[in-house]
């Protein structure tokens, strides 16, 4: 059983657990693993985090698999956690078990034991150590797994050469000599395989390769084994001579030969024939039997890959080779049952017909001994589950299985040694290569953005390009621009792609007819939606069903190659289409649900995506306001699924930023849904500005602008048109805002809504600000507090207060300043806004800038920068960043401050915040100022000049005045007055 765990956390979190079986590994040591270049403040409750979602996922394993009784498999030992190893098997610790066992069967003289034992050690290895997970500590661990393996390797090769196992040893280690060519021993190893098989001449040929190899690339000659057995071969030294060889095999009477031609477009894989090759090097003759098992989506090349091998290999089984087509996939045939093919099959291993048993366990275990000692490649195509090949497999390890299958089979795993071969679509550059082979290379080399794009539409399927080079081949008038154009049509490419009843819909038709009722409507559901990845919820929603059900489903999509699993690096798992399995999803939906049900199920959806959303919203900035949406409601989840999702709100607007953009495009396409558009863009505006992504933010709001004229929604219009303006706020383009505001705010009061007036006359009183008409901005600061008050929106409140103390600064009024800021830290403290906490907090750092108290500015940013961080508020993190350096520059300490605002120039590079770079920059031009660095007029004259350009004339003056006064010291300028330029 396999289980699918969480991000690249919890990946890093177990693997240092597993590499410490039965003993502590504490938090401190799990936090270094997880974030080497510096922890958050967050880590340790992350990390228990982490460890709860570990317990959770192999609570699950552990229950489907009737051991829910078990030991836990981590448990809780201060100062940190156990991996309890009684009664679990793991890996590492099997492998140094049969290592130890090998090594003392060596020692005794037990040569042929000490064999099985080493075999038995590398049958745990399934590719490199850990692989998959970064991090010092982690790749450290990996480097000294790799070495012992290859130690091992090493030593199970010495003894098989005692046992005059010399000609089986060559291909496997040529293999690890390719792969590690500066190992000396294994080199070593090969040569003398090599001349005890009559081959001098390749091993003084390998000595040379390897000598070069050491001078060029380390500088140092070989060492004394290298070296020693050179000279031994030159004089051909009778310490040479091989031992006994193992008797050979009786030659087989019967010799099948039935796999079928490889294609002759076969092109790429080079990876999976590779692994395989490996597979078969290092475990063919070995117990248990060497396997592979192939899975993918139809259509993805898995029959394909298997024949190409298995002519590459067929040489290697003299035995024979056998091929059957299980069936399990037909669409007008019941699968082959195994009883039918073990007939065939030992009919044609030679066994006559009246001797074949009838009773099907009889059968095979008559198969398993004609079998017995030979070597024979059986290939079980298109397999439809473990019963139906249980059968068939032998019980040797000299012959060699593979099976292909759209399932992963599971059940394979453990009782046998089995490579496991997801096979995905092809590569951009395997796409290509493969319509070259069948529509001509010349004609696909003429357009290859053309044919990088066909390859696409193809989803790079195998049999999708197939398909589509045939096409082309067919029509030598056509271009491949041509087919590009058809398939471009999304109502039309899967017939493009579906000759007659064939093709790529046939394929995805036989997955889907085989699923239940349940998952049907969930597949065909999911295609409904353009999001390019979804978590398990979005499921629920679409059938109204609970979360943990409409995973299970969801995993069965999996399972069956309907859906994969998306990479992701939070804590919720993510699924997604394939694009032409998409497509496939929505055929099914338009023809098998009724307009109505389609409706509803994104409606549910939709406003699921609307709910979390709010959630997140209200979570990041606190208050007790909820949002009026109009013609449309959030579709209620489970309070602790929302919980689940929202453990960092601002990581789920990331996870969610590129579905929610598709979403709102979608809702904002349709009049029905228009209302979810502007609903999801106002709360998606969190992600938005605290990540300066400002081209979703347009476009979101355009998108649900447009649709709100269109439908007559009055308040969505309303609500987006202020959206924009906030946008150009936020972009410092204050004339172009106030249009805008002014629209709105009509509209707000044509419909009666007080809160967003209340918000619209806050923006305009930033307008009014940034103008430089403080009575203006005040008396709209104003008026904005009370329809906050009226609103009840205690977040909004200390939004104002926040604001009126900012006026107040500005018009030099510091007490009341100051006093205003500690009213709306407070209200933001009573609204649970941490974000509204941080901006008043930043606040009061610049009152006590203005009120001369540098020391205190700076103790408060740090709370600002601890705020930020815990957050996720790149942004503000580079205001707080920003305030300490100018902090510091005041207080005359030049040095700490340019450090600190060196730091705060590439967070705000990172959020693309012109107007911020512009203040570090003028910050940085003070700090270097102070000590007389010539650096100062360049810094100092790069901020005047985006000031100009963001036409930020307050901001732009001031700067100039400081320009004036460092030209004309010409050396260091005291601090206080730079200070008194910059505030007079």
């Amino acid at each position: 059983m396999s289980v699918h765990l969480g991000g690249a956390r919890q990946r890093t979190v177990l693997t240092m657990l597993l590499l410490a079986p039965g003993r502590i590994v504490s938090v401190d040591s799990l936090i270094d693993a997880v974030w080497p270049s510096g922890a958050p403040t967050t880590a340790r409750n992350q990390i228990a985090i982490c460890v709860a979602g570990l317990r959770k996922v192999f609570k699950g394993a552990a229950a489907s698999g009737g051991t829910a009784d078990a030991t836990p498999l981590i448990t809780t030992s201060h100062p940190g956690y156990v991996l309890n190893p009684l009664e679990h098997r793991i890996d590492v610790v099997a492998f140094d078990d049969a290592v130890r066992q090998a090594r003392e069967l060596a020692r005794s003289g037990k040569n042929t034991e000490a064999c099985d034992a080493y075999a038995e050690a590398l049958s745990l290895w399934r590719g490199r150590a850990l692989e998959g997970v970064t991090g010092p500590r982690v790749e450290q661990e990996a480097t000294r797994l790799e070495e012992l393996r290859l130690d091992v390797h090493e030593e199970y090769a010495g003894l098989r050469l005692q046992l005059g196992r010399h000609r089986a040893l060559i291909p496997e280690l040529s293999a690890l000599v390719r792969e590690n060519p500066l190992r000396e021993q294994a080199r070593a190893h090969l040569m003398l395989a090599h001349y005890r098989s009559g081959r001098r001449a390749e091993a003084l040929a390998l000595f040379r390769e390897g000598r070069g190899l050491l001078v060029e690339e380390l500088g140092i000659e070989p060492g004394p084994i290298l070296q020693g057995l050179h000279d031994l071969v030159l004089s051909d030294s009778p310490e040479l001579t091989q031992p006994p060889v193992d008797p050979a095999p009786a030659p087989p009477t019967h010799v099948p030969a039935q796999m079928p031609a490889a294609s002759a477009s076969f092109t790429g894989r080079a990876k999976e024939l590779s692994a395989l090759d490996r597979m078969l090097d290092e475990r063919l003759g070995q117990s248990p039997l060497t396997m592979a098992a192939i899975s993918g989506i139809a259509g993805v090349g898995k029959t394909a890959l298997a024949i190409q091998w298995a002519g590459q290999i067929a040489a290697r089984f003299p035995d024979g080779q056998l091929f059957t087509d299980l069936r399990g996939y037909d669409e007008t045939y019941e699968p082959v049952s195994p009883a039918t093919t073990l007939d065939r099959f030992l009919r044609d291993l030679g066994v006559p017909a009246p001797q074949i048993p009838a009773d099907p366990g009889d059968r095979a275990a008559l198969y398993r001994s004609v079998l017995g000692g030979k070597r024979v490649l059986i290939v079980l195509d298109n397999a439809r589950s473990f019963r139906q090949i249980q059968p068939l497999l032998p019980g040797n390890g000299r012959c060699c299985v593979i099976i292909t299958g759209r399932d992963l089979m599971d059940d394979l795993i453990g009782d046998y040694a089995v490579l496991r071969i997801g096979l995905n679509v092809m590569s951009a550059q395997e796409a290509t290569g493969l319509l070259a082979e069948v529509a001509g290379a010349e004609r696909i080399a003429a357009d290859p953005s053309a044919t990088e794009r066909l390859g696409e539409l193809c989803d790079r399927l195998p049999l999708a390009l197939r398909i589509a080079g045939a096409r082309l081949a067919a029509k030598p008038h056509w271009s491949v621009q041509s087919l590009v154009t058809r398939l471009e049509n999304q109502r039309r490419r899967l017939d493009e792609l579906s000759p007659g009843e064939g093709g790529v819909r046939a394929g995805f038709r036989l997955s889907y007819r085989d699923l239940t009722p349940a998952t049907r409507q969930l597949y065909r559901r999911l295609g409904l939606l353009s999001v390019p990845d979804f978590a398990a919820w979005v499921g629920a929603a679409l059938v109204d069903a609970e979360p943990i059900d409409a995973e299970d489903l969801i995993e069965q999509l999996v399972d069956n190659q309907l859906l994969e699993v998306a990479p992701c690096s939070g804590p919720i798992t993510r699924y997604r289409f394939q694009d032409l399995l998409r497509l496939f999803a929505w055929e099914c939906a338009q023809v098998e649900e009724s307009e109505e049900e389609r409706t509803a199920a994104l409606e549910r959806a939709y406003g699921g995506w609307l709910h979390v959303a709010d959630a997140a919203r209200e979570r990041t900035y606190g208050g007790s306001h909820a949002v009026a949406y109009g013609r449309v409601s959030p579709y209620p989840l489970p309070a602790r699924l929302v919980d689940e999702l929202l453990a960092n709100p601002m990581e789920w607007f990331e996870s969610e930023r590129v579905a929610l953009g598709d979403v709102i495009s979608q809702c904002a396409a349709t009049d029905h849904f228009a209302a979810y558009a502007w609903g999801l863009t106002l709360n998606s505006t969190t992600l938005f500005e605290a990540h300066n992504y400002l081209e979703d933010w347009r476009t979101c709001a355009g998108h649900a602008v447009a649709s709100a004229v269109r439908t007559g929604d009055t308040l969505g219009e309303a609500t987006m048109l202020r959206s924009l303006a906030t946008l150009a706020i936020y972009q410092h383009h204050y004339k172009d805002a106030q249009p805008l505001l002014g629209r709105a705010l009509a509209l707000f009061d044509a419909c009666g809504e007080v809160h967003g007036r209340a918000v619209t006359l806050r923006n305009l009183a930033l307008c009014a600000r940034f103008s430089g008409d403080l009575d203006g901005a005040t008396r709209d600061a104003r008026e904005a507090l009370e329809g906050f008050r009226t609103a009840g929106d205690t977040a909004g409140e200390s939004h104002a207060l926040g604001l009126l103390a900012q006026l107040a600064l500005e018009r030099g009024d510091l007490a009341e300043g100051i006093a205003l800021c500690t009213q709306a830290i407070a209200k933001s403290r009573e609204a649970g806004s941490v974000r509204g906490e941080t901006q008043n907090t930043y606040r009061l750092a610049e009152a006590l800038l203005r009120h001369g108290d540098p020391a205190g500015a700076e103790t408060t940013c740090f709370t600002v920068l601890t705020l930020t961080r815990e957050d996720g508020d790149r942004l503000g993190e580079a205001h707080a960043l920003r305030g300490i350096g100018e902090a510091r520059w005041r207080q005359g300490e030049h040095e700490g401050s340019e450090s600190v605002l060196l730091q705060a120039v590439e967070v705000a590079e990172e959020v693309s915040d012109r107007f911020l770079q512009a203040r570090i920059e003028a910050d940085l031009g003070c700090a270097l100022a102070v000590r007389g660095a010539p650096d100062a007029l360049r810094r100092l004259e790069s901020a005047r000049v985006v000031f100009e350009e963001l036409r930020a004339p307050v901001w732009r003056d001031r700067v100039e005045r400081v320009l004036l006064t460092v030209t004309a010291a010409g050396g260091p300028v005291a601090p206080q007055d730079l200070v008194r330029v910059l505030e007079s």
